[in-house]
């Protein structure tokens, strides 16, 4: 018995040493245009279980939150250039896609970003798995009337605005680009961003309201309202805060935290509300918000709203280890290795964790494992399903990453808290 749980031990680590070598390329790659926002980035910020606008329920009550959750990731993985051609007209915001299908609706009050005709413009673009490739962004024509469904034939002909390989820091793509110019109202950039070294597409449309390009905007944003905290646990909190007020309009709103001699920014968002994660177990903290409009102009920042996060969970009889071991461009594989400290036997289990950097599980070994948004279960497999008092088990994973890659900071076992060492 002993040799042949030697042999089981030593298969399972070659197998996960060959899945290791062979990390699938077409499955790291995910990012959309943050911005000007997407549609189904706008919507995600709005909360996916609860949206606000009325464009962002709609769309969730046809197609479900889980495109929210995965709003990096309009893609079709076989493009190869053929955007016009694979692409129907009527579908080019859902990319052709049944997933996304609900974000072609065809309406006037998509949440948008305005913006200056004729300004340049600092353009975002989030990197959840960076790769080489061009980006193209299109306008609609003048005269675009944003209730009836987007055709190819709607895009101005050519971009007004292309790039290879944009500069990549802190997670995100970013480029400055001045916008086109004689346009008014609202139109949709229509932006594609093509992989190559893989047939890889991805598609993005960010609604947007232009104002004229005359003079040069230099009239700040009004100082957003006090913001309000809910939803405060040990390690996170939400804060939502009245609207700041513009002359042509607010673009972003940016939180942060109270940090002695130099502030710390904690989030960028185009909505009235932010979720906070990484806080440390009770801990007090102050917050603020200053908005800012597509001219670059600031306003003062708003009142501080001051909380205190709440208690670390009890652990139980169980203890996790997490290790990151070989990383590599866009990836990287990893192991978890559970103990039970208790004094009785744990027999059948199931491991939960959060990514908070927006790590995609691409496969695992030695468990049972899914992902739904954050969420990462590990179900034991028959060979590893009893742990027996002070034994231990350790299942492995590989996954894809952006540019960060933090730990997970909790895990239960069959939902209790464990000891993470």
């Amino acid at each position: 018995m002993r040799r042949r749980a030697g042999v089981v031990a030593l298969l399972v680590s070659l197998i996960g040493m060959f899945l290791v070598i062979l990390p699938t390329s077409s499955a790291l790659a995910h990012g959309a245009m943050t911005s000007p926002a997407t549609r189904t980035y706008f919507c995600y910020q709005e909360n996916p279980e609860s949206p606000d606008s009325a464009a962002c329920k709609d769309a969730v009550a046809q197609g479900g939150t889980q495109p929210l959750y995965d709003w990096f990731g309009l893609l079709i993985s076989n493009a190869a250039g053929r955007h016009r051609e694979i692409i129907p007209d009527g579908q080019l915001c859902g990319a052709g896609t049944t997933k996304y299908a609900a974000y072609n609706m065809a309406r006037d009050d998509w949440p948008s970003t305005t913006l200056r005709s004729g300004s340049q413009f600092d353009f975002k673009y989030n990197a959840w798995a960076p790769h080489p490739g061009t980006w193209e962004m299109y306008v609609t024509k003048n005269g675009f009337d944003p209730r009836q469904p987007l055709k190819w034939s709607d895009l101005e002909a050519t971009p007004f605005y292309s790039i290879t390989n944009p500069p990549l820091g802190g997670g995100e793509y970013s480029w400055s680009a001045q916008l086109p110019s004689g346009k008014t109202g609202k139109h949709i950039i229509y932006t594609i961003w093509q992989r190559s070294d893989s047939p890889e597409a991805f598609y993005n449309c960010s609604d947007v309201n232009f104002t004229n390009g005359g003079g040069g905007d230099t009239q700040a944003p009004t100082a957003p309202g006090t913001p309000t905290a809910s939803e405060v646990t040990a390690t996170g909190a939400k804060l939502s805060w009245a609207a700041a007020t513009d002359n042509v309009g607010v673009s972003a709103y940016r939180v942060y935290r109270e940090a002695g001699a130099q502030d710390q920014l904690v989030s960028t968002v185009t909505g009235t509300s932010a979720t906070l994660t990484g806080l440390t177990a009770q801990t007090a903290y102050s917050f603020y918000v200053v908005a800012l409009d597509a001219a670059g102009n600031t306003s003062a920042a708003s009142p501080a709203v001051s909380l205190t996060t709440g208690s670390g969970p009890v652990t139980g009889n169980c203890a996790v280890a997490y290790k990151v071991g070989t990383q590599w461009f866009g990836g990287f594989t990893g192991s978890v290795t559970i103990t039970n400290t208790g004094t009785t036997a744990v027999s059948g289990w199931t491991l939960a964790f959060d990514w908070n950097d927006g790590q995609q599980l691409s496969q695992g070994w030695s468990a049972t494992w899914a992902q739904t948004a954050r969420r990462v279960t590990a179900k034991n497999v028959d060979f590893n399903g009893t742990l027996p008092p002070g034994g231990s088990t350790t299942i492995g994973f590989n996954a894809s990453m952006a540019t960060t890659n933090s730990a997970p900071t909790a895990f239960t076992l069959n939902d209790t808290a464990c000891a993470v060492t």
